[in-house]
């Protein structure tokens, strides 16, 4: 398709957001370009020169945005608000539409500083750069609604970090997302007590995203599109067996799109209490606790939202939050079992089956669903799973096992040692192989389970 650049965030006015100037790097090498995003947008005829110039020095893309918007926003971090948050490290680079008509951003992470930089540098270790890849690579083959990692350049900065070793190399990099928009920027506008604001960025949020126009009753139809997005999210994370680690308000976006991957990790087993950040002491964010932490964050958006609605339809429409996640986790886990939902009165129960024998026998999440991809578990799966066996012989596969990927010895995974281990590589001897190897193993899978 062709690239189809838009300005719609400039609607907004620039009490939303901050012009800002990129950082200017030592070096720009190109060391991951995703041809298959890009061509989702129009922007995989690009040479690398070009790439580079576009995503490494910022050059703006034609009809798109002259200059980066830092975007302005507040958030509750770990349940405490922080009004001294925004775009710190990161800015809106352009807009565009995809093929499906939908507005997308560019949005960077490490471009330098901003007005909300506080007292970071505004920078990005080369090995996060690298895990967001891995990240977003494997949320999108397993079905989780993610940005994509677009772009990762090389900027060859040493940087100094607490909580690795130090110095370590630099990157930026750019992520697609459908939207920056987050219930942090309502917040924000609630909190300066903006009431004007709040009711015109409900209706630029209804509008580019859902596709409707504006009306007395906007803000408890933008709160429930809000609440079944954020529901599927949620879903689509258990069934992935993923802890994002770090779900702030500020870190949810308001098209339920999941994004900005920092201490995430795939749980080995379904194990409720498994924490991903290592200073989540408390287990906020655990595995088996984030549909409480989103549908949280969602009750921060009411909150905003207050400003110019009647509490009682906003109620009505977070109601809708927990009935929408039990239905989501149920689609969400059958589409990687490979089988055909049956509905709400036989899926729940399957559902329920499933996770007493995960929890109960420390099974692997991704052997588990390896091998019972299509709806048949086999003999080695014992005693513990007789009774999701027996509701499995009522469900008819949604697809064969008939990509060459069942045949392997086992599933692509994506725990924490071989995210390490990709990253020594890389470290110790500059060795990008293994990096794409894997992300071309998990395309693999990902069109196996499609």
């Amino acid at each position: 398709m062709a690239f189809t650049p838009q300005q719609a965030i400039l609607e907004l006015g620039s009490a939303f957001y901050d012009p800002v100037t990129p950082a200017r790097f030592p070096q720009t090498i190109l060391r991951f370009r995703n041809d298959r995003a890009a061509a989702s947008v129009g922007l995989d005829g690009l040479s690398d020169v070009e790439w580079i110039a576009h995503f490494g020095r910022f050059e703006p893309l034609p009809g798109s945005l002259t200059q980066p918007l830092a975007l302005r926003y507040h958030g509750h971090q770990f349940r405490v608000y922080n009004p001294e948050i925004g775009d710190g490290r990161g800015f809106l680079f352009a807009q565009m539409t995809d093929a499906r008509g939908r507005l997308l951003d560019l949005g960077t992470k490490g471009s330098g500083q901003t007005p909300y930089s506080r007292f970071g540098d505004g920078r990005l270790t080369l090995k996060g750069g690298v895990r967001e890849i891995l990240a977003t690579e494997m949320l999108e083959a397993l079905g989780v609604e993610t940005s994509k990692t677009f772009s990762l350049i090389e900027t060859g900065e040493e940087l100094q970090r607490n909580d690795e070793p130090s110095p370590t190399r630099s990157a930026v990099l750019v992520r697609l997302n459908h939207g920056h928009i987050r219930i942090g920027t309502f917040q924000r506008l609630a909190y300066l007590q903006e009431p004007d604001a709040i009711r015109q960025l409900t209706d630029y949020v209804l509008r580019h995203y859902y596709g409707e126009g504006p009306g007395d009753d906007a803000p408890q139809r933008l709160l429930a599109h809000v609440a079944a997005r954020t529901a599927r999210m949620a879903g689509q994370f258990m069934a992935a067996g993923f802890v994002h680690g770090v779900l702030n308000s500020d870190n949810i976006n308001v098209t339920g799109e999941s994004f900005d991957y920092g201490p995430w990790r795939f749980a080995p087993s379904w194990s409720p209490g498994f924490t991903a950040a290592y200073f989540d002491h408390a287990g906020l964010y655990a595995f088996g606790r984030q549909p409480e932490a989103i549908y949280w964050d969602v009750m921060q958006l009411a909150s905003a939202l207050r400003l110019i609605a009647e509490e009682e339809p906003l109620i009505e429409a977070l109601d809708g939050f927990p009935e929408a996640f039990q239905r989501e986790v149920a689609e969400a886990l059958l589409w990687r079992l490979g089988v055909t939902p049956r509905g709400a009165e036989h899926d729940r129960p399957l559902v329920q089956a499933m996770e007493r024998a995960l929890s109960g026998t420390e099974t692997p999440i991704d052997r588990f669903f390896f091998d019972a991809f299509g709806g048949r578990l086999p003999a080695s799966y014992g005693e513990p799973f007789a009774e999701l066996r027996a509701q499995l012989e009522h469900y008819r596969p949604r697809k064969r096992r008939a990509h060459d990927y069942w045949t392997d010895a086992k599933p692509c995974a994506m725990l924490i040692d071989e995210v390490e281990a990709i990253w020594a590589a890389i470290a110790a001897d500059d060795d990008w192989t293994p990096l794409e190897a894997k992300v071309n193993a998990i395309r693999r899978m990902g069109e196996a389970l499609a």
